[in-house]
């Protein structure tokens, strides 16, 4: 699913607003690079938390506010929706790229296995914990330049 993207001048205001609006958690990241935002219309914004009960939700939507107030937006609403649930396929190619130089593994699809290090390019890596710096994320290293990484789980 990708997100609903109008091409009235209003909604692409709106998106450029978002777009700067970084991830509290992955800052080098925006919310829409992160695919949390679903669907902006002249009135409302539509976001998906990346789970149920991320505790990141309630800076992410206050953090949005923010920004669409201080553009003058006061009037758009935000509304937050748990389905379809959120999908690191919702992941935007920038944002997986984004990912990647920041240090952190982009998730790669279900099923595969070979994660490559984002230090050194290198997929001779292991898991070290399914759990990494946040619940999103695991912890990985590279047995070849020794480097630990965290990477973003797919789901």
């Amino acid at each position: 699913m990708v997100a609903v993207r109008k091409a009235d001048d209003l909604t692409e205001r709106l998106w450029a607003v978002l777009e700067t609006v970084p991830d509290p958690e992955i800052p080098v990241v925006s919310v829409v690079d992160l695919g949390i935002v679903r669907e902006v219309s002249d009135e409302r914004v539509t976001i998906t938390p990346t789970y149920t009960g991320c505790p990141a939700t309630q800076v992410i939507e206050r953090d949005i506010r923010d920004a669409l107030d201080a553009a003058g937006y006061r009037h758009v609403r935000i509304d937050t929706v748990l389905a379809p649930p959120w999908t690191t396929d919702w992941i935007s190619a920038a944002g997986r790229e984004k990912l990647l130089a920041y240090g952190i593994a982009p998730p790669v699809p279900a099923g595969q296995r070979d994660v490559a290090c984002p230090q050194c390019g290198s997929t001779e890596t292991e898991e070290i914990s399914r759990f990494g710096s946040t619940p999103c994320k695991a912890q990985w290293r590279c047995r070849d330049c020794l480097e630990p990484f965290d990477l973003f789980k797919c789901h």
